[in-house]
């Protein structure tokens, strides 16, 4: 659908949110080595926490209250807007429930693949749900300053990162979609992403690369 706001920033946090969940996947599905091991020292694993909290968190912080003065009491709309939050609220305790068990010398694989594959369920049916529903309804009830201000505010929250926060986003972009994303950034910003940042994220053993390039 057409959007008078420029949705492509969240489409390529829900796109990178996505392949991480089939990283995971891969990892805790190999039997022949130790995921729990790998999972607990990937800096992959610490990344997609932390981006997915502040992206959740800055929807909760900044999006949705405005939303929710502007929509009349009882609506469709405030039910959808429960529902988003509901949806957030269950999802860090998953995540809880993972990293306890990375560190659980009881917990087997079987239980961590139990718990990533209900992390997997949640996230994705809270990402198509909000593509679905939710991004309509902020683009017909969030002004062109609050959407702005969001963006913003998400920026500011990952600004200390971002010299890994952009390649991640982009991390098996397509051609198109990188132009995109880049599109919208600064020129300096793009020349450091390609020189530096890029480079340097290539470098990074997120996932056991080879690992989750064989599975």
């Amino acid at each position: 659908m057409e959007f008078k706001n420029d949705m492509t920033w969240m489409y390529a946090m829900h796109t990178a949110l996505r392949r991480e969940l089939e990283r995971i996947a891969r990892i805790t599905e190999r039997p022949d080595d130790d995921p729990k091991l790998v999972l607990r020292t990937a800096a992959g694993w610490e990344m997609f926490k932390s981006y997915l909290h502040v992206h959740h968190t800055t929807e909760d912080d900044i999006l949705w209250p405005p939303m929710r003065t502007a929509l009349p009491d009882g609506s469709d709309g405030l039910a959808l807007l429960d529902a988003m939050e509901a949806e957030h609220a269950g999802i860090d305790p998953l995540l809880s429930s993972i990293d306890a068990a990375l560190l659980d010398p009881e917990s087997g694989p079987e239980r961590l693949g139990e718990l990533t594959d209900a992390l997997a369920t949640a996230l994705r049916g809270h990402l198509d749900h909000e593509e679905a529903h939710g991004l309509p309804l902020i683009d017909s009830t969030v002004t062109e300053e609050q959407w702005l201000a969001f963006g913003v505010e998400h920026g500011k929250r990952v600004s200390a990162d971002i010299a890994r926060y952009l390649p991640w986003i982009l991390d098996d972009a397509t051609p198109e979609d990188t132009a995109k994303v880049l599109g919208l950034l600064p020129p300096p910003v793009q020349q450091s992403y390609r020189d530096v940042w890029q480079p340097a994220y290539a470098d990074l053993p997120l996932w056991d690369r080879q690992r989750v390039a064989d599975s």
